[in-house]
């Protein structure tokens, strides 16, 4: 185990915004809504490996990425850990579409497919220092924070194009028709068509870090100025600030709610669809991204090594 201030100087390096994410995640889960309430009877905490950083759902359980341990956690509705796989080095971002679950591998340039039972089904080169992920359809779509690049593959793993964009692309959604792109050192959004060409790049706040598409907005957190921008997604004006904790990172969509991880204050905020915070839910230790299923609200907890459930 490495020494806590080792593990956070690697994360801020790796991730700034704190990840993944993604989606990140910003990962697919930031991009499905689901509706559950938040019962704290129902909270659980959940060891997750070294330095989980992404999660995802496949319909059924939740997958994490153990940032120092080179691998992904699979975890099971209840809590149970179902099974640890090896990946490549540094994983950060993950997205599963329900049959299979996509894996960035940070510090080798590739992305690992997976079987729902943890089997490597193939390793395939992407840019420099894949961060997100997300899968949109038939194909996936890789954002390389190394080199300014989005990779898209094939659901085979061939690269069907790589396109420039921002400084630092971190995170990832899908608007259903153009891609959106976070860039985490440009403090812009870029949104993409389907073929790659860029729509147009747009000033936000400061280290943006997730993002989400609710049907009708692009949102996206911004990492050092503790704040959420709602978009125009027809031309990336802003609808709305809001103001929420300390490093508000990844983001996802829970019914007509918005949750977004605070990762200074080891919190999410839930607010309404205008912005209303009504509610703020206690996590571990500097987390970073998180999933909606239906059994609960899960977030990773990297400064903890694990997943906290809500």
């Amino acid at each position: 185990m490495r020494r806590n201030s080792q593990r956070k100087t690697a994360l801020m390096s790796a991730l700034i915004f704190a990840s993944a994410v993604l989606l990140s995640s910003v990962s697919l889960s930031a991009q499905t809504k689901e509706s559950v309430s938040y019962d704290p009877s129902s909270a659980i905490e959940v060891l997750a490996g070294d330095g989980p950083s992404g999660i995802a759902s496949d319909g059924a359980n939740v997958w994490v990425t153990s940032q120092f341990g080179n691998s992904v956690v699979k975890i099971g509705p209840g809590g149970a850990v179902l099974g640890r796989f090896a990946v490549g080095r540094n994983p950060t971002g993950i997205a599963s579409d329900g049959v299979n679950v996509w894996v960035a591998n940070n510090a080798d340039g590739t992305v690992t497919k997976l079987s729902l039972d943890g089997t490597v089904l193939g390793t395939y080169a992407v840019g420099k220092g894949p961060q997100a992920i997300l899968i949109n359809g038939k194909t996936i779509t890789v954002a390389n924070e190394k080199d300014n690049t989005v990779t898209s593959l094939s659901a085979a793993g061939a690269v069907l194009g790589t396109y420039a964009v921002g400084k630092r692309p971190v995170a990832l959604a899908s608007d259903g028709s153009n891609t959106w792109v976070a860039n985490n050192k440009g403090n812009t959004v870029t949104k993409l068509s389907a073929a790659g060409a860029v729509l147009g790049t747009y000033p936000v706040g400061d280290g943006p870090a997730g993002l989400a598409f609710d049907g009708k907005s692009i949102w996206v957190t911004n990492f050092f100025s503790r704040t959420v921008m709602k978009l125009n997604p027809a031309d990336g004006s802003v609808i709305a600030k809001i103001a929420v904790g300390d490093g508000p990172s990844g983001i996802a969509l829970n019914g007509n709610d918005v949750l977004v991880v605070n990762n200074g204050d080891n919190s999410i905020s839930v607010m309404t669809g205008d912005g209303t915070v009504f509610n703020t839910l206690k996590v571990g230790i500097s987390p970073y991204n998180l999933a909606i299923t239906p059994n609960g609200v899960w977030v990773t907890n990297s400064g903890s090594d694990s997943v906290s459930r809500r």
